[in-house]
């Protein structure tokens, strides 16, 4: 009897999804919960497990393609079985669209309504395939490859005419083939475009003020050498990181200003403690968040964060996972980066960025003195934090790192 694959919801308030890559062809023999796709959201990529073992006997929804969850992507079932009309899609993927409904705008469709100057008139033209006739990112994003563009920039928005300069369509918008032969073209993924739009969304709404500020670490360095076998005989490899966002759980706690929001009715603070932790993919940068990181031992942030960055790399991260952060920590010292001014992950309030461990001379008693050292960068957003308090939850961290309990 065949079987149908489901677009799952990926998500309580995830209700659709793009079908990213299929991993199985037509004819391919499929084991139960072997991955079978890939499915995209603006958050994560999962790959989706067989419901059943058996034969790919048909797909029904193309790469590419966004759909609502319990749409049918495919059908598994017997070599050379029929497939029978159960099996074909809903009807809400085939029927016309309903007219699409405005009242209902998601962040990132009215953020792109408003960076490309979207008038009523052209929306009133779109037919929504959201829920309700809601528009959705892929409607604008189809629209405006066949939107037509305007055959001369007005002279008011061109550079040099005292007028502040206002890009058209026609100069955002990529050209479709390379203008010279050593040019290629590379198109956004989902994921990279969704980077792109958070990472300049936070430019724009948080004035950032990078504060730098140097940790010793050997007391932790010890730590970790007298202990590290003892994790591992419990199956967690125990990182540098782990010890980072102790000491981020400890600031925050004594700090509780930066676990918070700006709002114009006010300052949101966060009761939970929620570490994101962000983690290089070879899609882009995912941040899986450590919920209530303040109630884990070292033992428990360890165990977590293995997870959390295992399942980020290969794409078995749920939506809700990289949901409900409250601060955020990037450990670019991996690759050997001293520091840099990481930016904020919006409506978090900071981001702290975390450098290389190196062994340096410094001064200590007047005496120079060989230690292993960590250049600690916390950005933050200062509509909400002063200099002072941001250089004052630093050296908060800075001292539980120093000050480290053996």
């Amino acid at each position: 009897m065949a079987t149908n694959v489901v677009m799952p919801q990926l998500g309580e308030s995830v209700i659709e999804g793009t079908v990213g890559k299929w991993l199985k062809q037509v004819g391919d023999r499929v084991e139960q919960y072997e991955p079978m796709l890939e499915v995209i959201t603006d958050k994560v990529t999962t790959e989706i497990p067989a419901p059943a073992s058996g034969t790919l006997l048909q797909i029904l929804i193309g790469e590419g393609a966004t759909v609502k969850a319990g749409i049918v992507l495919a059908v598994i079932g017997a070599p050379g079985e029929e497939v029978t009309s159960a099996a074909a899609p809903s009807p809400a993927t085939t029927a016309a669209p309903a007219r699409a409904s405005t009242t209902r705008l998601t962040p990132v469709v009215a953020r792109m309504i408003a960076e490309h100057h979207i008038t009523e008139a052209e929306l009133a033209t779109l037919r929504g395939t959201g829920e309700g006739g809601r528009i959705t990112k892929k409607d604008l994003e189809n629209f405006l490859k066949t939107r037509a563009r305007p055959t001369q920039v007005p002279a008011w928005e061109q550079p040099g005419t005292g007028e502040l300069f206002r890009p058209t369509e026609e100069v955002l918008q990529p050209v479709a083939t390379p203008t010279r032969g050593a040019e290629e073209i590379i198109p956004l993924t989902p994921i990279r475009r969704t980077i792109a739009e958070h990472m300049l969304r936070s430019k724009q709404v948080a004035p950032h003020v990078t504060t730098v500020h140097e940790a010793d670490m050997s007391r932790v360095l010890k730590f970790h050498h007298a202990h590290s076998a003892e994790f591992e005989k419990q199956g967690v490899k125990l990182t540098y990181t782990a010890y980072f966002v102790q000491a981020v759980v400890a600031a925050l706690k004594a700090f509780p200003l930066v676990n918070a929001s700006f709002t114009d009715e006010g300052i949101v603070v966060k009761r939970e403690v929620n570490i994101g932790i962000a983690v290089a993919t070879d899609e882009g940068l995912m941040v899986p968040v450590i919920k209530n990181a303040d109630e884990k031992s070292l033992l428990g942030l360890a165990r977590a964060i293995n997870d959390l960055a295992s399942r980020a790399r290969e794409k078995r991260l749920r939506p809700e996972e990289v949901q409900g952060g409250t601060f955020t920590l990037t450990n670019y010292g991996v690759f050997g980066s001293l520091f840099g001014t990481p930016i904020i992950h919006q409506p978090q309030a900071a981001i702290l960025g975390v450098g290389a461990i190196q062994k340096r001379a410094v001064v200590i008693d007047d005496m120079l003195a060989i230690r292993p050292m960590v250049y600690l960068a916390l950005t933050f957003d200062h509509r909400l934090l002063d200099g002072a308090q941001g250089d004052q939850f630093v050296q908060k961290i800075k001292q539980f790192l120093e000050e480290y309990p053996l």
